[in-house]
């Protein structure tokens, strides 16, 4: 079928980085966007449950997925330039990290702290991805939809995309768009994001002293690969935990009881507080119970060392929760959409 195949009970295991064996009714791969209203009308796919998946690195299967998996395999970019910045229409299908490598290719700043984060550019909007101290939602301009419910194309500009820290309001509500594109302003240069994580320190040891925005692309790189699992290497979603946000008066009453515990304030008088630290602490980092375990080189990461079940992954995610929130007080979320069978 031009613009789109089907292929029915396909296997997931190849399509999600938790490597879980899991099973879709119905796998839709898509290339031309403007065949998604055909796509939608098929009997099978408007009557059972739809899942937009991207390169499956933010999704647990908990069980086989009784409807229609879309894979948005569209590709393209354009880009419109006023010299100083520019606004650039990508198609969401594009890997991330690729689009992220070719803004630095072409001398454009602002997404060098988001490098090497995997996933598709359509779903970073509905993430509102971020690292190192950047959101994406602060380079989008606009996204462009599906809108099932309305059965038309829709431009969402920023405001109406009600972006918050991992959240939009794609989230709020799910099953109701699909995302086609986002357009992104970057300007071609912009104060750099070098005071978190310790990026200032590896680009000392870069012997960067000057830094560019390859350059602050660079050092995250090396942090990254230092601290998170490969999924090539090992099943993993990267960090599977949010970090709490929480009143700033709890968070100075968990500091004193709990030195060390790292914070960031937040506007309106919150503060985010360490995932990682509190999951180390409780004792879970290194953590495996079968083929399912939490990572001994990051404790935000659940990574799946062969063949661990969906539901076994999402048990001891669940456990990791319960015993924060029994030591801490704290109520951790995990940041991957866990999909449950039925």
């Amino acid at each position: 079928m031009g613009g789109y195949t089907l292929i029915e009970h396909a296997s997931l295991a190849r399509l999600n980085t938790l490597r879980v064996d899991a099973r879709a009714n119905l796998l839709a791969d898509i290339r031309d966007a403007a065949k998604l209203p055909e796509l939608l009308d098929f009997p099978a796919v408007r009557q059972g449950r739809l899942l937009v998946l991207g390169e499956g690195s933010n999704v647990l299967f908990t069980g086989d997925f009784d409807g229609t998996v879309l894979l948005m395999s569209t590709r393209g970019v354009q880009v419109e330039s006023d010299g100083d910045s520019a606004r650039i229409a990508v198609a969401a299908g594009e890997r991330w990290d690729d689009f992220v490598r070719w803004t630095l290719g072409q001398g454009y700043a602002g997404l060098e702290n988001l490098i090497l984060i995997p996933g598709t550019v359509g779903a970073a909007p509905i993430q509102n991805i971020g690292a190192y101290g950047c959101e994406v939602a602060e380079f989008i301009e606009s996204v462009e939809a599906w809108d099932i419910r309305e059965r038309r194309v829709v431009t969402l500009d920023h405001a109406t995309c009600a972006f918050a820290y991992r959240d939009s309001l794609f989230k709020h509500q799910p099953g109701r768009y699909i995302v086609t594109a986002v357009r992104f302003v970057l300007p071609r240069s912009r104060p750099l994001r070098t005071d978190y994580a310790g990026i200032a320190e590896q680009l000392a040891r870069m012997g960067v002293d000057k830094p560019a925005p390859f350059h602050v692309a660079e050092a995250v790189v090396h942090l990254r690969t230092s601290k998170l699992p490969d999924p090539a290497v090992i099943g993993n979603a990267g960090s599977f935990f949010k970090n709490p946000i929480i009143d700033a008066a709890l968070a100075d009453a968990l500091q004193q009881a709990h030195p060390g515990l790292p914070a960031w304030p937040q506007p309106g008088g919150r503060c985010k507080i360490s995932a990682a630290w509190m999951i180390e602490a409780a004792g879970f980092k290194g953590l495996r119970e079968g083929d399912a375990g939490i990572s001994n080189r990051h404790a935000l990461v659940l990574v799946n060392h062969g063949s661990a079940s969906g539901p076994q992954l999402w048990a001891l995610a669940q456990r990791v929760m319960t015993g924060v929130h029994d030591r801490f007080g704290v109520q951790l979320e995990p940041e991957p959409v866990v999909i449950a069978a039925g």
